[in-house]
Formats: structure tokens, sequence, C-alpha cells
């Protein structure tokens, strides 16, 4: 036991305000799977992250704006496809933001986009398009919605324009969003606080940024905000924020390591918000990141199934003990002598206070007396902890006593000590068993069978928009290049199990034009987060009759660095040596009538892989690359515009399988009550 260690809570008048944690939902169509989630479970998952005092009990979260374009592990769709269209109901992020505030209407929701749409700028981000763009997203929240939309940032990790932050400013201004705060710029490189420097010399940007905000800064390697940049925002009144960390690990590690972050943060950074990615993994296995980062993974909606994280006990040592408005004090706050670190919050009214902390890496325990000026003696003070064996779990109170506690506090363990009440360890029994995906499967398009926001039941656009049309079809919507966030391919979908070996799928569609179409199979990669070409098969028919069977292996160059210094880390230890990029393995022409529907069908058994149209094999070759995979859809993209093909129906079954009509419809099974959803 280390010799006692005293901190001492005097609350100052210049102690900054708390503005809360939380998690990004997006930067990638993180939460695609659970919309389709039946009930009970589904009202559960979001429960355990928004409901106060029950499990996470996030005081904040920021949303990607859907922007058309993979921003990580897929797309989400932009409520604004072209300059003429407007739509307040595409997609599920308005649905996730109704639940969420429905379960703490104290929650301040923040956004920013990823990708967008091409047409904004005629191609450049950085436009009055794009504010106008953001305020009628803004405006869609609020007059649909009935949201408040608290903060908004300029753009994820795409640079500076000190002058779009002055037009964003304008827009927002002009549409009565008076009350929305801005925060810039979101980068993540070492050199991300630098257009601080330069703030004096822009008076409408530095009139318009409320927030200095940056991405990745807890740990030693990660530049935190320096000291000129925390005394720079000090005196401009201007709070820091830190918009996106990660915190990479699994199990226990992951809870102490979530702690640690949201402590240093404040304590090496001065950021008074912290917002780690992501919140909940509604996404498939081989999709970026399915399980680390996330509070609870989601991704059997066929079943019900989903498992909590040990991570998100690590949001409730926070969120289950403050709310966004109460003030840090300072003078309580800083590492541990034996490894650690503590952070001390009050209440506006300075009624309540609450330590967190967390002693990672400590070699042994330590004997710490917390004085808490202004709370009286007698005052009974909860104590919630987390360690390797236990998470969440109440201890025995502590009382305050000639206005001090003490704890002995274990190492590598996690502490909250609060004078508040009513904390809750959220549990639900009966989850469902994990099953497999359905199979044989079928999906007729029917709108009634649609979850939120028009798209079907269990698909994952990787990129684009694959959309019900309300006439018994799907349609990639998007009718040009997004500005995307990542390196751009063709929009696709996927669908199905990562075991699939040998099968059919099949679907009937229709191309006009110039368009082209294909469906996928045996898909078993698409990216690594940063870029989107897939590893699996695909058969491509076009509107004029022209085809291709290809085998792609994902990106031309696999040993090529690209993204952030985690992107580049992932693509280094993959060391991939075999050739990327596409492989054609059979080619020709068949005869069609140009926009008239056709059935096309990829169908692979063992190495022998066949592209079918309209029952009659045309393409056929022997390949050993993929052997097992999901199915998917896919829409040829062009130089200046992207394919807008439309599927009537989709199949999924043994090789040689007949027609799938005559199976009930995976969502109809699922939702037999309602005929859908």
């Amino acid at each position: 036991m280390s010799a006692s260690q005293l901190i001492t809570a005097t609350p100052d008048m210049t102690d900054p305000a708390f503005d809360g944690i939380g998690a990004v939902n997006g930067g990638g169509a993180t939460s695609v799977l659970l919309k389709d989630y039946p009930e009970p479970q589904r009202s559960q998952i979001l429960d355990l992250v928004f409901a106060p005092k029950f499990g996470a009990s996030v005081s904040t979260m920021l949303v990607e704006v859907p922007g058309d374009g993979n921003s990580t592990q897929g797309s989400m769709p932009s409520h604004m496809h072209a300059r003429d269209d407007l739509d307040a109901f595409r997609g599920y992020t308005w649905w996730v933001l109704r639940e969420a505030k429905a379960r703490n209407p104290q929650l301040t929701l923040d956004a920013a986009a990823w990708s967008a749409p091409g047409w904004l700028g005629d191609g450049e981000f950085w436009s009055q398009d794009t504010a106008d763009y953001y305020v009628q997203w803004a405006r869609l929240l609020r007059d649909v919605h009935g949201l408040k939309l608290d903060a908004l940032g300029c753009r994820n990790e795409k640079g500076v324009s000190f002058e779009f932050a002055a037009q964003l400013r304008r827009a927002l201004d002009a549409a009565g969003f008076q009350h929305v705060r801005v925060h810039a710029f979101d980068n993540w490189p070492a050199d991300k606080f630098d257009f601080v420097a330069e703030l004096d010399a822009h008076p409408a940007a530095l009139e318009a940024i409320d927030i200095i905000s940056a991405h990745v800064m807890h740990g030693d390697a990660e530049a935190p905000a320096p000291q000129w940049v925390q005394q720079w925002a000090a005196e401009a009144g201007k709070p820091i924020w830190n918009s996106e960390d990660h915190v990479y690990r699994d199990g226990f590690d992951c809870l102490i390591g979530i702690v640690r972050c949201f402590n240093r943060n404040f304590i090496v950074s001065g950021a008074t918000k912290v917002v780690l990615w992501y919140d909940i993994a509604g996404v498939y296995p081989i999709e970026p990141y399915p399980t680390q980062p996330a509070m609870i993974i989601a991704r059997e909606p066929w079943s019900g199934h989903y498992e909590i994280r040990e991570a998100l006990w690590a949001y409730a040592h926070y969120g289950q003990f403050t709310e966004a408005g109460w003030t840090y004090v300072r003078s309580a706050c800083g590492e541990l002598a034996d490894g650690g670190s503590v952070v001390v919050l009050r209440s506006p009214e300075g009624a309540d206070i609450s330590a967190i902390l967390e002693t990672e890496g400590a070699s042994r325990a330590q004997r710490l007396v917390l004085r808490l000026a202004g709370i009286a003696d007698g005052t009974r003070m909860c104590v919630w902890s987390s360690d390797e064996d236990e998470q969440f779990v109440r201890r025995a109170d502590l009382v305050i006593k000639d206005g001090a506690i003490e704890l002995d506090a274990e190492p590598n363990t996690v502490y909250s000590i609060s004078s508040t009440s009513g904390q809750r360890k959220g549990t639900f029994d009966a989850v469902p068993p994990s099953v497999p995906f359905p199979f044989p499967y079928y999906d007729d398009f029917s709108a009634d069978s649609a979850p939120q926001g028009r798209l079907p039941h269990f698909s994952a656009d990787i990129a684009g928009a694959f959309e019900l049309t309300g006439a018994g079809t799907l349609r990639q919507s998007v009718p040009m290049p997004a500005l995307s966030w990542a390196p751009d391919w063709h929009p696709y979908t996927i669908i199905g199990d990562a075991g699939w070996a040998d099968y059919e799928v099949r679907t009937r569609l229709k191309v006009s034009g110039n368009d082209a179409a294909a469906v996928m199979g045996r898909v078993h990669h698409v990216g690594t987060g940063y870029g989107f070409e897939p590893k699996g098969y695909l058969f491509e028919v076009a509107a004029d009759g022209a085809f291709r069977l290809v085998a792609v292996n994902g990106k031309l160059d696999k040993a090529a660095l690209i993204g952030d210094a985690e992107q580049q880390a992932i693509i280094r230890a993959a060391a991939e040596s075999e050739p990327g990029g596409e492989r054609v393995l059979a080619a020709g022409l068949v005869d069609v009538v140009p926009g008239a529907w056709r059935e096309v069908s990829l169908r692979m058994v063992g190495n022998l892989v066949e592209g079918i149209v309209a029952g009659t094999v045309v393409a056929r070759a022997r390949d050993d690359e993929h052997s097992a995979g999901m199915a998917g859809l896919l829409a040829v993209a062009r130089s200046d515009a992207l394919s807008q093909p439309e599927f009537d129906w989709l199949s999924i079954t043994e090789p040689g399988g007949s027609t799938a009509t005559r199976y009930v419809s995976a969502a109809r099974r699922l939702y037999p009550e309602t005929g859908g959803r």
C-alpha cells in the first residue's frame, strides 16, 4: 500500500463546463442491422446505450450526416441525392436520433459529414452548396422530426477551410439556428491544431467557430492539444472537444482504456467533451471494425441475438454519475502517484459531486484521500467499480467525515464515487441465442416489409444507396459519384453469411442507357476501413448485353499505404503479397432488349463459377481464388455517373435451386403479424 495521496476538490470560478461523453453513430453505416431487429431486443439495445442510469447512459452523441458514399464500414443515404431532391425519411439515422432522444431528452446532439453528394459545389465540398445542404438537414431534423441540433462540425478529417466555417455560420444564423455551435476542424494528424495559430488572421472564421475540435488526443503518441492551444482557447472562450477518439482493445482492457481516455482527454488536452467511435456494431463480421470499438454487438436481426461488450460499462462509469452541464473541478483532476488518473466533476448547483478514477498499470494499491469542499459531513457516497473479474459492481458506500473520504484503490481497477443515486447495471433476461443467417433466402422488395428509411432488410450498403422504390423493386438511387471520404469504387450492397460456399444468387434486373449492374458472390472482404474494393466474384451485365465474369481481390496495390496511421498499420500487418484488382474470367455479349427485365444469376460450386442470363449459362470459369463469402448486388460506376439499376427480387439458394418465388420472405417470416414491419 502506498502512502496516502490527498486529492482536494475545491471549486473555482474558472473551472470549465463538462460538455459530455458519448459515441459516434455513423462514420460508416454502424447500425445498419440494428434497424432490422425485432422487439423487444431492439429497444433493449437502445436502452442499454441511451437510457439514463441503466447502461452506458451517454450524455452526448455525434452522428454522421449521411452522404451516399463509403465512410469506413459502409454508406448511408443522403437527404439530398441531387440538388432538386429532398427527403426527410430516407435512411435510419433520423430514427436512431429520435429513439435516443426519447430515452434521454437531455442528450445533446452533434453531427458532421464524412462523404457527401457529388453535386455539392460542382464537386467542391467547401462551398455555399454544402453550407445550405447542412442547413437543410438541420431543418428536417427540427421541423419534421422535432429534434434540436446542438452542434455541427465542418467536415470529418478532410482539412481546413476558414471561408467555409464563416459560410456555415452565416447559413445557420439565417435559418434560425443561432444556437447551433460550430466546431472545427476535426482532423487527426499531428498538425491538427496548427489552424488555431491562423485564426486571429481570419476574423470571420474566428467568430464563426465556437469550439476547437480534433481527433485522437488521449495518448502520449497521439498529439494531445498543446499548452499554447489550451491557453489560446481559454482566452478566446472556446472549449476544446475531442470529436472522435478510439480505444481498440478487448474485454476489461477496453473498459479501463476508455475511462483512461476520457480522463486524460481533460487532464492532458483540456477537452471538455469526448466522443468515441462508435456505439452499436450493427454490421456484418466481414466489415471493417466489426467488434472492437463498439459497446454492443448487434449483427443478427434474424435471430434477435446481441452481446454486451465490457466497453459499455466504461461509459457507464461516467454516464451514470455525471450530466452534460456539470463542471470539472480542475484542482482535483490529474495523474495518480503510483499509476492511473482521476477526474472530479460537480453539478451546477454544487449539490452533487462525482469522482471517476482508474489505476491502469499501477503496481500496488493506493490510499487516496478525497477532500470534497461543499459536501456536508455525513453524506453517503456510492462506490461502483470494475476490474478484470467483475464489471460495474456496487461496493460499500463511503461516508464523508471531516470533509473527506478515503479509498484504497486497487491496481487495474475503475472506480466511480458519487453523491448521486439511482445507478443500475441494466440487463435483460433471455437474449435469444445466435443462429446462422436464414438459407435459402428470398426478398421480394415489397414496400410493406421495409423497416426504417426504405432500406431492405438485412442488406448493408457499402457504397451508394440501394433503396426500396415502393413499387416492389430495389434501386441504386445515387445518380453521381459522391464526394467520397474514402477512395472510391462501385456502389454495392452485401447480404448473407460469410461461410456460404456453394450457392446461387439470382435476381431480376433492369438496366438502361449506359448502365450496368452485377450480382456478387463469395464476398469475404470489403476493405479495411479506408477504401472498399471487395474480394469475391461478380457477374456484370450491361444494358447493351455485354457481360463480364470477374474475380475481384481488393485494391490494385495491396501494399500501398493509404489512410491514417491506424489504417496504414492494418495494411502493414496484413502483409498481402498476392495481386489485387479485378481479373476478368470470361466476357461476351448476349442478345437483350435494352431497358427490359432480365433474370441474372451467379452460380458457384467448388471452383466452378458461372454467369447465367435468362436460364442460360453464358460465362463459365474455373477459379480457386475465393472459396466462401456473402452475396451482393452492384451498380457500375462511371467517371461522371453511377448506374441506377432496378432489382425486382433477390433469391439465394442451393446451386441450381428453382426460382425463389416459392420461398417466404425472410422479413415476413420474422414479422408475420404485419407482413413486414
